[in-house]
């Protein structure tokens, strides 16, 4: 299930904000990756003010807030602080106004600060809300990252996955960032991030051999909390000459998860063939055609050059 919320408290302990007040309000709800930068509202202009995002102010709102006189500070302040403000944060280390620490304590809202710039904590803050509370699609397969590519491995159940992964993990090549079930999110336009569910973070299970937990049993360097997805290795149960599978490869195939499409490889699963290896195979394969190296192409280039000659020769030999 997609998160709807997280905590002010899991905010500050995942973007290293500190804490000037209201500690005994930390478990107030976020529910927006949205921050707002209240410059209008310094004004008075509350029209389209959004009560529910974090409250981000930097050099622009305090400078202008030290021209105001107490009284009317101190009103703007109130009317930014709503039962559904989460938190006040203040950057690049200034001083934090009495005005609002007190608007803020009246709410029951705690106020945090950083040293960093404002546009530097409002990246830090967007990237880790946006993560937390994007919308989720869970994809039955096994995410593991092969040299450093996340790989989403697919197929029929019982048709070997795990067991591909767990070599390739076994061999030092890859680590286990979910089995069976991989939450996937859009962290961009063009990005898909994959991660376990919080109930069968590092397990695996192995047909015959139960439950193990992978970080226990191969270290901590065999696991991954979370990895971009970027192919998907589609396993087929084929039997050989069943199915005519492209032995030049698929490469105009994808895979579209939450509108983001990617690359799509599907590799027959045959008796007596190795799994893991042609998948350890088709990722090295996808990193080195995305550095620019396309072994079809040179193929094709060889061939094209190889038929020219020939009917080169064969025009003097006429």
């Amino acid at each position: 299930m997609p998160k709807t919320s997280v905590t002010v408290k899991q905010l500050v302990e995942n973007t290293r904000l500190e804490i000037v007040s209201g500690k005994e309000y930390l478990e107030r709800e976020i529910t927006t990756s949205d921050i707002s930068r209240p410059g209008l509202e310094m004004t008075g202009y509350f029209n389209y003010y959004a009560p529910e995002r974090v409250q981000l102010l930097g050099i622009t709102e305090t400078s202008f807030s030290e021209r105001m006189r107490h009284d009317e500070l101190l009103m703007v302040y109130r009317r930014m602080a709503c039962d559904t403000t989460p938190a006040f944060v203040v950057s690049t280390g200034l001083d934090i106004s009495e005005e609002l620490k007190q608007a803020a304590a009246e709410a029951h809202i705690p106020i945090l600060t950083s040293s960093l710039t404002s546009s530097r904590i409002l990246s830090n803050m967007t990237y880790y809300l946006g993560g937390q509370l994007a919308p989720r699609e869970s994809v039955h397969g096994v995410l593991i990252d092969v040299h450093g590519l996340g790989v989403l491995l697919t197929g029929d159940a019982g048709i070997g996955k795990t067991e591909a992964a767990l070599e390739l993990i076994q061999q030092g090549k890859a680590r286990l960032v979910a089995d069976d079930r991989v939450d996937i999110y859009q962290q961009d336009e063009e990005r898909l991030i994959g991660e376990p569910s919080e109930v069968l973070r590092n397990m695996m299970e192995i047909r015959g051999v139960g439950i193990i937990d992978v970080q226990q049993v191969y270290g901590a360097m065999s696991i991954r909390s979370h990895s971009t997805v970027s192919l998907n290795i589609h396993l087929s149960n084929a039997r050989i000459g069943e199915k005519n599978f492209d032995r030049l490869g698929n490469d105009g195939d994808t895979l579209e998860i939450s509108g983001v499409k990617i690359p799509k490889m599907v590799v027959p699963v045959t008796p007596g063939r190795n799994t893991a290896s042609v998948i350890d195979a088709a990722a090295l394969k996808n990193r080195t055609q995305n550095m620019g190296f396309d072994a079809l192409t040179t193929l094709e280039n060889r061939m094209t050059e190889e038929m020219e000659k020939n009917a080169a020769l064969n025009g003097e030999n006429a």
